[in-house]
Order: C-alpha cells, then structure tokens, then sequence
C-alpha cells in the first residue's frame, strides 16, 4: 500500500501541473486513488503551500502554485476609492504551467462564465490596462528596467515581468487597482510627504508657463517615468492645482489636479505644426461633445490648450482620479472584448452590441458608444481602435467611460514626418438602421468642424479645409433630410 500511495503521490504535482483546474473526482480517477485519500493528500499539499483548491463541494477545482523568481508567493491586490482610501480588492497568485489565480465574486466587476472560480488563462483583465504600453509606458519601463532586471523594452515583457514591474514600482498605474504590498507602501509614502507640504507637488496657474516646456523636454529626453498612460503621442503627467473657480468639468465629470498633457514638437516644421493643430482640434472635440452629445449619454474629460516655448501642449483632466487622491476602476473595451467576446477588431458599435446582447452594459452605454463612434467618423478619426474607448464597471455591469483620443487622426503626419494632403473629408453615410446615432453625431461634426475654421490659433490651412468639410457636411445632411 506504502508504495501505491507513494507513487500517486509522486503524479499528483505532475497532474495537477499539466491541468490546471481539475476537480477532486478527476484527479482522483487518474491517481487510481479514493476521493477520502486524495482529499487527504491535496490537503497536505496545501499545508506545504504548493496546491490552490478553489470551489466548494463538486465545484471545488484544484490548481499548483507556480514561483516566480524562485518565490511562491500570493500577491494581494488593493483598491483605491473615490475618497483616497485603500482597502483589500482580491489576492493573485500564479499558477502553473501558466496564468494566475485572482478570484473576484463580489467586486463590482462582471465576471466570464470560465473565470468564476477564480483561474485566468493570463493576467486577469481589470490588471490587463496596467501594462506599461504607448510613449509613456517605454518611459516607466526604462525607469524601472536595471533595478528590476527586466528588458528596456515592454513589449518583450510577458505576464510575469508585467507582474514584477507592477508589484514592485507601480503605484500610479490607470484605474484604482495597486498590486503588491511594495507599490501601495509607495503610494502611502507619497500620501505622507504630501501632508507635510500639501501644495509643494500642484503647479501654480502662473507657472505653466514654464513648467510644462521643461517638462516636455524632460519627457523627450527619455526622462520621468510617470504614469503609464496608453497611446503613442508625446505626453507626460503631471499635478497642477485645478483651475480657480473649482466646478465640475464637462458633463458633471469631477475636478482633479491630475492632468496627463500632450504636447507638439517645438522645431517649427510643417510636420510639427500639424501636430499643433491637431491638439488643438482634440481639444475642440472634447468640448463639442461635452456641450452637444451630452444629452445622449457621452462624457468627456476637462480639457485645456495652451502655447509656450514654440510647443503647443493639450491638457487633459483625467477621469481615473479624484481630488488629488481618489480613484475609479477603468477599463478598456480592448481587455473587455479579450476577457467576454474574443472578437476580432470591430467597430466599437457592433462589439458594444455583442456585450448588450450578453447582458453586460449598463442601460445607455450601448447607444452612447455608437453616437460617438459617428462622431469620430465624421471628424476624420481614424484611430478608433479598441484602446481608444473605455468602460467603468459598476454593480456588475459596464458603463461608458468619458470620451478621450478623439481627433482627425487622418490628418497626422506619416512616421516619416511627411504630411498627408488636407483633403476633403467625406462624410460617412448610415444604413436606414444607423441614423438615429448617426443624425446627432452629425450635428455635433458639423459644430466642430465650424469651430475650428473660427479658431485662431489653427493654421490657415486646417481653418479653410475645416469649412470646406462643414460645408460638405451640411450636403449630406440635406441629402438624407
């Protein structure tokens, strides 16, 4: 019997390894034991710290913990709220041969059906818009790279370095998740060296001026980390006291001194001019929808645009933070469609169409999704990837996030600096099915087109293909009146 025994369990870490997840009743047919007996060996793999059950009575899955960097280890998420405090959200562990363990029931945040007990295929998806990504990501992951042994680049990164980098450094991430006891000891250390001076990290109004240009030379200079907020156009974060009378921004959208805040180059070409005008606009399209799609269920972030030292910088609250501690789970309709639909890339509206049919959107989302998506169509962009939306998960459900990255993106200088023409945009046309977003956006492109051909601060060039594009507008419009 000794030697029977011995042998099962020899294959029980092997087994378990192999299939991740396996039931009581499974593992113990493969074994050639009975249930009392591997119950009995499961539990002293777990004193060793080696097995994971997860699951009650039939349900109860079994799964083998995995080292990383030579540690087995759990690593304890945590939440920030709206008001600045944290609390305990869930615990992760890796597993084996690959994937991690984080259940989440109870948390606000809809679940996959396969993900229920707990096990994920990767990193779970509320971590997976953490991952350092964009200009702003290569800019964390350089900071951090010597110190923690990992490559410069963070696309050679997999899920365990993404895990390491986050633990250990990644504090001001996006959304409210902080993973690891090290990350949150650093927020509470900033927590405290502001109470000592609680100004000392907002920028004065008076000097922007100044602090942005050194800022944006610091960022092309490959310097500060920050925060690692998605998306390939020069940025950088940064705290300025919110701007004096405080009221809520755009939409009922809270105030925040956290601002991340894109900037052109400063050399004068053509290239960098368009990169000018082009912020310019974005700032003009947050306001358009702000002000006229409003009554359809679109939000969008305070934004600012102001000149100095020959850069153009656009400034853009953001809409994770609160007050200059709170925070907001966020997520992208990337990780969304990953985690529940495992779609190829769609359009936003027939992906928001597939999560309203699976029941996961709160009530307006889905129709909130497709007036913006025309919107953007109307106004050039031609960016709209999965990224470039994102939801808030409450109670279970998804709601829509405020609008952001929303420019005529085909307008945009080409990787080599060359200047596609400012041709004529022609407006896209709906299906009978279609119009009800799409009349609404229209008004709204029709106003941004209008406003920028107002605007002084465009170039003469944009100001004039802008009304041509407000005038060809207008046509369709006519034309399907």
């Amino acid at each position: 019997m000794r030697p029977l025994l011995q042998a099962a369990r020899d294959q029980l870490a092997d087994i378990v390894r192999r299939q991740p997840a396996i039931g009581t009743p499974d593992l113990a047919a493969r074994l050639g034991v009975s249930l009392p007996t591997v119950r009995r060996m499961l539990n002293e793999a777990a004193a060793r710290g080696e097995v994971l059950s997860l699951g009650r009575a039939r349900r109860t899955r079994h799964v083998w913990r995995r080292a990383l960097r030579g540690q087995v280890a759990d690593w304890p998420v945590y939440r920030v709220d709206a008001e600045g405090r944290a609390e305990p959200f869930a615990q992760l562990t890796p597993i084996e041969p690959q994937g991690t363990v984080m259940p989440m029931a109870g948390v606000g945040w809809p679940l996959p059906d396969e993900s229920r007990d707990g096990v994920w295929p990767g990193l779970p998806y509320p971590l997976q818009d953490m991952r350092p990504q964009g200009y702003m990501g290569r800019q964390f992951a350089r900071a951090v790279s010597d110190s923690l042994q990992l490559p410069p680049d963070p696309r050679a990164w997999g899920d365990d370095e993404v895990l390491i980098a986050l633990a250990r450094a990644g504090s001001d991430m996006v959304g409210d998740l902080v993973l690891g006891d090290e990350a949150l000891r650093r927020w509470q250390a900033a927590r405290l060296d502001a109470a000592q001076a609680p100004s000392a990290q907002e920028l004065p109004e008076h000097a922007l001026a100044d602090s942005y240009p050194a800022l944006a030379d610091q960022a092309v200079a490959g310097g500060g980390a920050g925060s690692s907020a998605a998306g390939q156009f020069p940025k950088f974060a940064a705290l300025r006291a919110v701007p004096a009378p405080e009221q809520p921004g755009p939409g009922g959208v809270a105030r925040t001194p956290h601002v991340l805040v894109k900037f052109s180059g400063a050399g004068g070409t053509q290239a960098e001019q368009r990169w000018a005008d082009l912020l310019l606009a974005e700032h003009l399209a947050l306001q358009v929808c702000a002000t006229q799609l409003a009554d359809h269920g679109v939000t969008t972030a305070y934004s600012r645009v102001r000149d100095a030292a020959g850069r153009r910088f656009l400034e853009v609250e953001r809409f994770d933070r609160h007050g200059l501690w709170g925070r907001s789970p966020l997520v992208s309709l990337e990780s969304v469609n990953a985690a529940f639909l495992g779609l190829p890339h769609r359009p936003w509206p027939e992906l928001m169409a597939a999560l309203a049919r699976a029941r996961l959107l709160a009530e307006g989302a889905e129709a909130a999704a497709a007036v913006l998506w025309w919107f953007g169509r109307l106004i050039g962009n031609s960016d709209m990837h999965l990224g470039n939306l994102s939801l808030r998960p409450r109670g279970g459900l998804f709601s829509l996030a405020p609008a952001y990255d929303m420019l005529p993106m085909r307008h945009a200088p080409l990787a080599g600096g060359e200047l596609p023409p400012l041709g004529l945009l022609e407006p896209a046309l709906p299906l009978p099915t279609e119009r009800t977003a799409w009349w609404p956006a229209a008004e709204a492109a029709g106003v941004f087109w209008r406003r920028v051909a107002e605007d002084a601060r465009a170039s003469d060039a944009l100001r004039t293909q802008a009304q041509a594009n407000a005038g060809r507008l207008a046509q369709a419009q006519a034309v399907l009146g």
